[in-house]
């Protein structure tokens, strides 16, 4: 059977409510523990049952017994999922509702303003409510976290806000919930829930009451082929363990090396942070090639989601490399400290993103720092990841109209947006550009207190010791402490004096030109091009990947030839090609990935321009493109006139 967690304690993570400013706001800091007393003196219990029986065809059943009293009663769908960042509960996967008292059906309507709210007119006499409903899971590839495919023949991922209404008038902390679950004959199932008691003739797990926050901050793996690696042994401070289901027994089968990276992994964040905020954690793991791929935060576990053999080849898990260190590292950065306004106190109240260049931005850079230092990822592909990075950014069009603060700010309506035009319109860049950002923060700390600093009087430093300080001791259970930009300010100046809020307001509202690159060149490297691709571009897989044209002709197409997109001012966009064309001739010959690269390469000695014949909406014309500087792989590259901070950075504490 899967991991479970000792019956017995019920714990609740407490939340920020109210309207607490962020941005330039004074930091006030909300810690608020989680305890019984967290559960409402007055608020329910909800009975939750829950039947995945049918987990194979995708369509779940839920019924919850509500206590109400006569009269009208308001229920919300969960609308406001933490970590995703957006209004992105799947109402519209919300089916077979029905609502009965004593037997009776009761009459419901859907709010007018709001579709994620339900009105229910509970009869004279009755003290509770049954509320019936069916989630009916995408059959097929379609964005989202939690609201994408997430169920195959043989695992499923509960998340518990896609099967569940709640009463209108509480926090999500003062709700109780009694959660149950039903399986598939002979699955198994993790979780960082609580059990109280499994049947396993029926497949029947009940879970601890525990509150709303908590259970749906509390996904459960399930799968008929799941692995349990532990990662920490009792001495070793709060139990930690990887449970990894997958479509087939073969994929569970990783080499050694990998289940030791990720005990290092979490070995190196209890050194970088000094302190935890879970009673024990799991890294939820799927390995699937048909459920959505992603990673989702949870205080005490994550639900992260890659291809079937991403453990056992090993380009898969160079390309994937880095995503279990982030989502870890949110337990600390997006759990315990969360910015102010994304701590509301429910699932209704709209979440304000603009501190997500932290709340994203710094885990992003100090999950790729601590996959470099489990060993996940090597000192050499660590630094290919920043090169591609660096890369991209260096070449983003839309930062000519778009500030870098703004791709935080718009995220909950702009996260879906379209592939096309991504380039120009700016995709969520808080996210990568930021490490680029958090590492010249780095860079700073150490270049301010090293003994060749004139005045430097405490001894070296590095982010390490903002992170001890922000996100340390005392070691805890869940719980939330909220910031705000002053925050972050605040703390930085205590690590070391600087104009940090000149720094960060420079860096989120500039226009370039180009990347922030100053983090980089001051770690003792530089960005380079040339013909050769790195160890990680040969190790991702060609059919996913955009042909190599990014920043040679700002042209990103697909192996079959269709333009996914282009770099506004480059080559390719000047000569008239967009996103949604496709490329269907090279030089005279049927494309194909291979006629593509000749191409680019004989172009080098060839005066004579790249001639394509590209399609567009039944129509066909020549496009020719007069570039002869070959094709162009990112790389760092040492700058032997600089001390060599970047290598210590990824170096194991």
């Amino acid at each position: 059977m899967g991991s479970r967690r000792q019956a017995g304690e019920s714990r609740a993570e407490k939340c920020a409510a109210g309207n607490v400013g962020v941005g330039t706001s004074l930091g006030l800091a909300l810690v608020l523990l989680s305890s019984l007393s967290a559960f409402g003196q007055n608020a329910p219990t909800i009975t939750l049952s829950v039947d995945a029986a049918d987990a194979p065809r995708k369509m779940f059943h839920a019924q919850m017994q509500i206590p109400a009293k006569p009269g009208a009663l308001t229920l919300y769908y969960p609308k406001w999922i933490p970590g995703e960042h957006g209004p992105t509960g799947p109402i519209t996967d919300l089916t077979g509702l029905k609502f009965t008292a004593s037997g009776k059906t009761l009459p419901w309507r859907r709010d007018l303003i709001d579709g994620y709210t339900f009105h229910v007119e509970v009869p004279d006499g009755a003290t509770e409510i049954t509320a019936s409903l069916e989630y009916a899971s995408p059959a097929s590839a379609e964005p989202g976290y939690s609201s994408a495919v997430s169920a195959t023949e043989k695992l499923y991922i509960v998340n518990w806000n896609t099967l569940l209404l709640y009463p209108a008038g509480y926090t999500t902390d003062q709700l109780t919930y009694k959660a149950s679950l039903r399986l598939p004959a002979g699955w198994k199932f993790s979780t960082s829930l609580h059990v109280s008691n499994q049947t396993k003739s029926s497949g029947e797990v009940d879970f601890e009451p525990v509150s709303l926050t908590m259970l749906v901050d509390g996904p459960v793996l399930t799968g008929e082929y799941l692995k349990v690696v532990a990662l920490t042994a009792a001495s070793e401070g709060p139990p930690t363990e990887i449970d990894v289901a997958a479509d087939s027994p073969a994929a569970l089968n990783a080499p050694e090396e990998v289940w030791e990276h990720y005990r290092n992994l979490v070995k190196q964040a209890g050194i970088l942070f000094g302190a935890q905020h879970y009673t024990d954690y799991h890294f939820l793991l799927t390995l699937s090639d048909h459920v959505a791929h992603f990673g989702l935060e949870h205080h005490e576990s994550n639900d992260s989601r890659v291809d079937e053999r991403s453990l056992i080849e090993e380009s898969g898990r160079k390309v994937t490399a880095g995503l279990l260190p982030h989502e870890y590292v949110h337990s600390w950065n997006g759990k315990y400290r969360r910015p102010a306004d994304l701590a509301t106190p429910d699932f209704e109240q709209p979440m304000q993103t603009d501190l997500l260049w932290v709340y994203e931005g710094l885990t992003s850079y100090l999950g790729d720092m601590l996959s470099a230092r489990s060993g996940e990822r090597t000192p050499a592909l660590a630094r290919d990841e920043l090169a591609q990075m660096a890369a991209d950014l260096d070449h983003r069009s839309g930062r000519v109209w778009r500030n870098l603060q703004d791709t935080a700010d718009g995220v909950p309506s702009m996260q879906y947006a379209p592939k096309a035009w991504e380039d120009w319109r700016r995709p969520v860049d808080y996210y990568d550009e930021d490490v680029l950002n958090w590492l010249w923060v780095d860079v700073i700390i150490r270049q301010q207190t090293s003994a060749a600093k004139s005045g430097a009087k405490s001894g070296p430093k590095s982010l390490d010791d903002f992170c001890k300080l922000f996100y340390g001791a005392p070691s805890s259970r869940p719980m939330v402490k909220t910031y705000t930009f002053d925050d972050i300010v605040t703390a930085l100046n205590q690590v070391v004096r600087y104009d940090w809020r000149g720094f960060w307001t420079e860096r989120l509202t500039n226009h370039g030109p180009g990347a922030p690159l100053g983090g980089v060149e001051a770690s003792g490297w530089k960005l380079i091009y040339d013909e050769n691709p790195s160890e990680l571009d040969r190790a991702q897989d060609p059919e996913e990947k955009s042909l190599s044209a990014h920043y040679s002709l700002g042209l990103l197409a697909a192996s079959d030839g269709v333009i996914k997109d282009t770099v506004e001012g480059m080559a390719a966009a000047k000569a008239g090609i967009g996103p949604g064309m496709k490329i269907v001739a090279v030089n005279g010959r049927r494309f194909s990935p291979e006629v593509w690269h000749d191409a680019i390469r004989t172009a080098k000695t060839n005066p004579e321009p790249i001639e394509l014949i590209v399609e567009n909406t039944d129509y066909f014309r020549t496009v020719k493109l007069d570039y002869h500087d070959g094709e162009k792989y990112p790389h760092l590259v040492r700058d032997e006139s600089k001390p060599d901070l970047l290598t210590e950075i990824y170096r194991a504490k």
